[in-house]
């Protein structure tokens, strides 16, 4: 009796095993194991050094037709493989040649659905592909993240607007640092996220975002977070406001409707022990999709001017400044003085409606032969509903400009038929040989790979807001490179030149200040990742300042290497980079002051050049003070750096 009892345990177990494969994949080096789990429910676990990391997360898709994953869950097959490949990105943001290193597992499902999981060194990946033969709607995606008890999160919560549900955002908030568990399903936030456990840091974002929604996440109440979608807009309509945007006033039952044969985007989490090991990760560029441009040489990285921060309140000058052409000549000549590569002309240059209706004001013609005899090219502001409706006509005549460089702006969503207009407006700009940046707009996630002439974004809350709030603190400003800039480059445009102390800081419009120190604001220029970046500044106080402005304006955008040698998320940061043979160091602080000592370690030998922007010895009080000297160093030297509250610095190391 026993023994039939003992017979039948073991086949009940057997029967047990077969319908809840156990399958896993480990990371090249072996460190961070994924275990897939299929029992009622798809779910994924990472382990870290041996430690588990990510606890039992689910994974479903259900289609409106019925199809579910998670129904009758039957493992047709799984295959693995290993990738040793070189990426070189055409927009070096943070390095030349990026290594693509990692170990595949595709688990194969009866239902025409598989599951793809990579593990890298620095962390996981895993996304859903279906092989429907007709196009589908997809109802929703369920993906939950669960951690480790006690972990803490920094959150970039939405505020809802008033008149807009909570899935119109401009992707600006700041990142709340708190207990994750104590987010709940009212507390809804955009990627990317930093879950902080024990020993481990998780970077919670998605890749590879094309003919779908972008994904928002949720609180639990718990110590989990589960993805979160908006539907697709059944109806939409233009709001009456200054900027006029789309809006959506109704929305369908399921969140897109596609072809039925594809691969939906990649849910991503980046591993790091410590903190400075995040700003580094580049595996959301690794996921996305390679360049649909095949010929990217005209694809021009460099820096740019904008006024509108400032609202162009220009002194020193023999005309009348604002929205004119004497102002943008004046632009055009700062810029070619200090080695900028093109202006922008911002919100104003035309009615905001009309692209054609150019502010009389301005004669453009004028305008651009003047740019062209100087070498400096002009880039345009535009509202993205009118480009959307003068698209074509609005790109020939920005051609005859010798426009390269375009910025569309109050976008504010990411559900499918929108990430449809970054793609259709992206391509149409590579069509023309146009660069763009989205403003009021999601994060890249991949999507300057794929469309390498979006060179850069904004979704940050950065130094516009000086003008009416004071949220850009160097708390926040240092918070950035472990949580937003995982997904991509962002568009802070710093370099305002009035700079404050935390008791004199008062946002006034036209009279912009920044909160922190001048070496704070230079700094931005290296720690983040922008291969287009835009220097905010009042450019008559940069003429008053020749040598600062020659320092800021031969930083370079991109970069052959990038490493990160301080850092901590809400704190510090200090990044080196270089850029051929010569090395850029940029360091901030929060509003405590600190000091730190800097080992040469990873410079060539020889002798260098060292120019040093440091807070000055009075920076502590009056925030724009800081010391420009120049010396000789070599490399394993040690360099001192002092930073005082809410400041930084700047180290250009030219080889000798």
């Amino acid at each position: 009796m026993k023994k039939h009892f003992v017979l039948t345990l073991i086949f009940l177990f057997a029967i047990i095993i077969s319908r809840a494969q156990l399958l896993s994949i480990s990371s090249p080096d072996g460190k961070i194991i994924i275990g897939i789990e299929t029992q009622a429910t798809l779910t994924y676990t990472v382990t870290v050094d041996h430690i588990k990391a990510v606890q039992p997360s689910a994974i479903d898709l259900e289609l409106m037709n019925g199809i579910k994953l998670s129904d009758g869950l039957t493992v047709v097959s799984s295959a693995k493989r290993s990738v040793n490949n070189i990426i070189t990105p055409a927009v070096a943001d943070k390095r030349r040649q990026i290594p693509d290193i990692y170990n595949e597992l595709t688990v194969q499902f009866k239902q025409n659905i598989a599951v793809v999981f990579r593990a890298y060194n620095d962390g996981i990946a895993y996304r859903i592909v279906t092989a429907f033969k007709d196009s589908v709607i997809i109802k929703n995606e369920k993906a939950v993240f669960q951690f480790a008890p006690n972990s803490a999160i920094f959150a970039p919560l939405i505020h809802k607007r008033d008149d807009e549900d909570i899935y119109h955002t401009s992707f600006e908030e700041l990142y709340k640092h708190t207990a994750l568990d104590s987010l709940t399903a009212q507390d809804e936030m955009f990627s990317p996220v930093l879950i902080e456990e024990d020993g481990i840091k998780i970077g919670l974002t998605e890749s590879d975002v094309l003919d779908y929604p972008g994904m928002f996440l949720k609180g639990t109440g718990s110590f989990s977070l589960e993805g979160d979608f908006a539907h697709y807009p059944a109806k939409e309509q233009i709001t009456d406001a200054e900027y006029p945007e789309k809006i959506v006033t109704e929305r369908a039952a399921y969140i897109a409707r596609t072809k039925g044969e594809r691969n939906l985007p990649w849910r991503v989490l980046m591993i790091a022990r410590n903190d400075k090991e995040l700003p580094y990760n580049d595996m959301v560029y690794r996921l996305a999709a390679p360049s649909v441009i095949k010929d990217v040489s005209w694809i021009h990285p460099g820096k740019c001017t904008d006024e509108w921060i400032i609202g162009i309140n220009l002194f020193n000058v023999p005309f009348k400044t604002g929205v004119n052409t004497a102002s943008y000549k004046y632009y055009i000549d700062f810029a070619k003085r200090f080695g900028f590569d093109r202006i922008m002309m911002d919100a104003g240059w035309s009615d905001y409606k009309d692209l054609f209706k150019i502010n009389h004001n301005i004669n453009m013609d004028t305008l651009a032969a003047y740019a062209k005899s100087r070498g400096i090219k002009i880039s345009m502001w535009t509202l993205a509903a009118t480009l959307d409706r003068q698209l074509d006509s609005a790109l020939k005549r920005f051609k005859k400009w010798g426009v390269d460089f375009i910025m569309t702006d109050f976008i504010d969503r990411d559900d499918q038929k929108t990430v449809e207009f970054y793609e259709r407006i992206a391509k149409a700009c590579a069509d023309a040989k146009l660069m763009i940046m989205f403003h009021g707009a999601y994060p890249p996630k991949g999507f300057n790979r794929t469309y390498p002439n979006n060179i850069t974004r904004e979704s940050v809350l950065g130094s516009e807001y000086n003008i009416w709030s004071d949220k850009p603190s160097p708390g926040h400003d240092v918070t950035l490179p472990f949580t937003r800039m995982l997904a991509g480059p962002l568009d802070y445009e710093p370099g305002i030149l009035d700079n404050a102390t935390k008791e004199q800081f008062r946002p006034i419009n036209e009279k912009v200040m920044s909160q922190g120190t001048r070496c704070h604001q230079l700094a931005m220029f290296v720690v983040y990742d922008n291969p287009l970046q835009i220097f905010s500044g009042n450019p008559s106080q940069g003429y008053l300042e020749p040598k600062f402005m020659e320092l800021l304006g031969s930083i370079p955008t991109t970069w052959d290497e990038t490493k990160i040698l301080e850092g901590k998320a809400g704190n510090y940061i200090i990044t080196a980079r270089q850029k051929r043979s010569n090395w850029f160091i940029g360091g901030m602080t929060d509003w405590t002051a600190r000091d730190f000592d800097i080992k040469l370690d990873f410079i060539a030998d020889g002798r260098y050049q060292m120019a040093s922007c440091i807070d000055g010895v009075n920076a502590d009080r009056y925030a724009s003070d800081y010391s420009l000297t120049a010396s000789e160093v070599k490399r394993n030297d040690i360099l001192h750096v002092h930073m005082a509250p809410g400041g930084g610095f700047m180290l250009r190391l030219v080889k000798k």
